[in-house]
């Protein structure tokens, strides 16, 4: 029997993971290609940028979820 719960995490982990490779690798290269080094590392510099944020908000939530499961188990 398969665990579909870790099927679906595994899977929702990889499509995210491949999302964000194709837009550094494909968003950046076609800058890298039409608009030359330097618009490129501007590119990355913003593309970085935009997910700090975005890594926060899942750092702040994963760390909340674990709190709470700890507290559960403690319990």
């Amino acid at each position: 029997m398969t665990d579909l719960k870790k099927y679906d995490n595994q899977t929702i982990s990889r499509l995210i993971i491949g999302g964000i490779i194709i837009l550094f690798l494909v968003g950046d290269g076609l800058i890298f290609l039409i608009y030359g080094q330097e618009a490129a590392m501007m590119g990355l510099l913003c593309l970085v940028g935009g997910l700090v944020p975005m890594g926060l908000i899942i750092g702040v939530i994963w760390l909340m979820d674990w709190v709470v499961k700890r507290a559960k188990r403690n319990s």
